[in-house]
């Protein structure tokens, strides 16, 4: 399966962004998939992930009640939906699928390319 991250962009602090993620070659509508972020100098972190249905979201601590994650099956995307957005968010965000249908590694399977996101203080 091939993965598309698109959406990223600069923003000011406070504002918004939204995130997709399109698969193709297969449908990931059985399998789990999440986000991550990469900061200059600093490693990949979690952000969020979604089950196959969208029955079970989590959330790294540093972006909950900022950030949601959601999914179309219909259109085989998934998206993060990113809100009063910090300078400290500014980093590639990558999506990544697993096989599952839950989470059940700390790495997906499938590794989309990354965008980037920059907010502006």
């Amino acid at each position: 399966v091939q993965l598309q991250a698109s959406g990223g962009g600069l923003v000011q602090a406070g504002g918004s962004l939204r995130l997709s993620c399109v698969a193709s070659g297969r449908t990931f509508s059985n399998s789990a998939v999440g986000w991550f972020r990469q900061a200059p100098g600093k490693e990949r972190e979690f952000v969020a992930t979604i089950s196959w249905n969208g029955g079970i979201t989590t959330y790294a601590d540093s972006v909950k009640g900022r950030f949601t994650i959601s999914r179309d099956n219909a259109k085989n995307t998934v998206y993060l939906q990113m809100n009063s957005l910090k300078p400290e968010d500014t980093a590639v965000y990558y999506c990544g699928a697993w096989l599952s249908s839950y989470r059940n590694s700390n790495s997906p399977r499938y590794w989309g390319q990354g965008t980037l996101v920059t907010v502006s203080s």
